[in-house]
């Protein structure tokens, strides 16, 4: 293939994307002394928190965790409040850019349409939506775990007369509901997050809901001034209770809640596991996950926690047969555990309808509204809250030709193909950052990308060393690793549920295994086993 006459940059790496992961993989290979640019579709850095700017949005792990691991921007950043919004969150990776002085180094307004890999220079050549050609010899992606919304699920919605809005495309301006009739659908984290605020304005809510979720206070507050300092003074402690705790620090140590359970919930007394629950129930937000570790394994430990949070969802709303709709019935946590700011109390509230569409579903969109279990809905504005295409759906997504003309469409066809979530075979040299087949939906993302981004520059520096220009898992690798996954998450809980866990959320995608759930410790050592073998797993040209 020949250079273009439009190649406007050689690289030695492209990152693609300027969000959490983006600015972190720019940050750690510039550090190589790399030519390393981020390009991003958005006017502005910050990734998801740029793109989604529905009413209510709020990150639901605590500021002190949800931050680099980097000691400038660490000490130097100050959160508002326990849970950050949207617009603070926007503010906190501009300033993160500003003060590593990444700037220079990261092209916005740039989306790359097609990736194409150049067999006889080893290079992948992007081509932008400006027509700009760009040649990397490494191209690490990082797009997103939820990046790609899953929209055009219901028939008749090119009929519908009034306003309709998706979570994950908010206009920037606001929307007014004043008086007006509107419907949300969907109940998981966007719903949830946007019901409660709406319900305020709204002349008329009805919530459209088909799988209710597992529900707890997120107990948002302004930033404690003690705590912060407090936590900044022990950085490099905290920091290495996140690397090591199983779930990535979201509890590892938060708001000096106890350390994270070893022990089954079956084998200690009624009481004590009382205790433990009432006592990270209190805490809010997400503290749940770090309990006992048989709730992900057994049905039986599971239900102590499910009926405990029934049991407290119940106790927040007034009306017992609306309460019971509510009601979540699978194991919990094989759904994302949801942190919320009212949204069980708005169901007490004049003008907020609970719709149960567990059976019958949306049977259309209407030019007037929303037809469900036979009824007609009339409408002003719908909101979809619908979800994402999660893990794979972004690279799916992507125009990439790999070796031999191959698509990554037609390499994934039957699911995820990869090793360690970050190569496929047939592109080489195409690392994912946070993706598919890698542990990210059980641990925080800064401390995975953290460990994937040391790996990749590990392996540049290796072959530069070597004299290796590309490298991709062999098809063995590649096997293994989806055996794995698949076999990891048998093990658990969540193949029980459908769920963007399990690709079930998406009409026609794959049910697979889309994350590894053997655990931090063990995907670390396999990481580390391969480079001390010359990267073994992989094929090096």
């Amino acid at each position: 293939m020949n250079a273009s006459n439009k190649t406007v940059a050689t690289l030695d790496v492209a990152v693609i994307g300027a969000g959490l992961c983006g600015i972190f993989a720019l940050y750690e290979l510039r550090k190589q002394g790399l030519r390393v640019r981020a390009f991003e579709t958005g006017a502005d850095v910050s990734g998801t928190w740029y793109w989604n700017r529905y009413p209510g949005l709020r990150i639901d792990i605590e500021g002190m965790d949800y931050s680099y691991p980097i000691h400038e921007v660490e000490q130097g950043w100050s959160w508002s409040e326990r849970y950050a919004s949207q617009d603070e969150l926007r503010r906190y990776f501009n300033f993160v850019v500003d003060t590593l002085d990444m700037r220079a180094d990261i092209q916005l307004n740039t989306r790359i349409e097609s990736f194409v890999f150049d067999e006889e220079a080893a290079q992948w050549v992007l081509t932008s939506a400006h027509g700009e050609t760009v040649r990397a010899r490494y191209v690490v992606m990082a797009t997103g775990l939820l990046a790609v919304a899953n929209r055009n699920l219901f028939k008749g919605m090119e009929d519908f007369r009034g306003l309709q809005l998706h979570s994950a495309d908010w206009p920037a301006e606001g929307v007014d509901f004043t008086g007006k009739r509107v419907a949300v659908i969907g109940t998981g984290s966007s719903g949830v997050q946007i019901v409660p605020v709406v319900a305020q304005q709204a002349g008329h809510l009805h919530v459209f809901q088909r799988t209710p979720g597992y529900i707890v206070p997120l107990r948002n507050e302004p930033m404690k001034p003690a705590y912060e300092a407090y936590v900044k003074s022990i950085y490099p402690t905290w920091r290495e209770a996140q690397r090591h705790g199983s779930l990535g620090g979201w509890t590892a140590l938060n708001y000096d809640i106890a350390p994270l359970l070893t022990q089954s919930a079956l084998e200690v007394s009624a009481e004590e596991r009382r205790a433990a629950y009432e006592e990270r129930y209190a805490n809010g937000g997400l503290a749940m996950y770090g309990i006992y570790p048989d709730i992900y394994t057994n049905i039986e430990a599971n239900d102590t926690l499910a009926e405990f949070l029934r049991e407290k969802m119940r106790a927040r709303v007034r009306n017992p047969a609306v309460a019971e709709k509510l009601m979540p019935r699978f194991p919990v946590f094989t759904k994302r555990l949801m942190g919320d700011n009212g949204y069980l109390e708005a169901f007490d509230r004049d003008n907020v309808t609970l719709v149960d569409i567990s059976g019958s579903g949306i049977e259309c969109i209407t030019p007037q509204g929303v037809r469900a279990g036979g009824v007609e809905y009339e409408f002003d504005v719908i909101i979809y809250a619908t979800g994402y295409d999660a893990l794979s759906g972004a690279m799916m997504h992507q125009r990439i030709t790999g070796r031999g003309g191959e698509t990554i469409q037609q390499h994934w066809d039957g699911g995820v193909r990869s090793r360690f979530g970050m190569l496929s075979r047939g592109f080489p040299n195409m690392f994912m950052l946070c993706g598919p087949g890698s542990t990210i939906p059980l641990f925080l993302p800064y401390f995975l990308a953290e460990e994937q981004l040391k790996w990749i520059g590990d392996c540049i520096g290796y072959m530069a060393k070597t004299g290796k220009h590309s490298i991709e898992p062999t098809a063995e690798a590649e096997d293994d690793w989806g055996k794995q996954c698949n076999e990891t998450l048998n093990m658990t809980l969540f193949p029980r549920t459908a769920s963007w866990y399990v690709g079930t959320n998406v009409p026609g995608k794959p049910r697979t295994g889309l994350a590894y759930f053997g655990g931090m410790p063990n995907y670390r050592r396999q990481l580390a086993e391969s480079a001390a073998a010359g990267y073994s797993g992989f094929e090096l040209g």
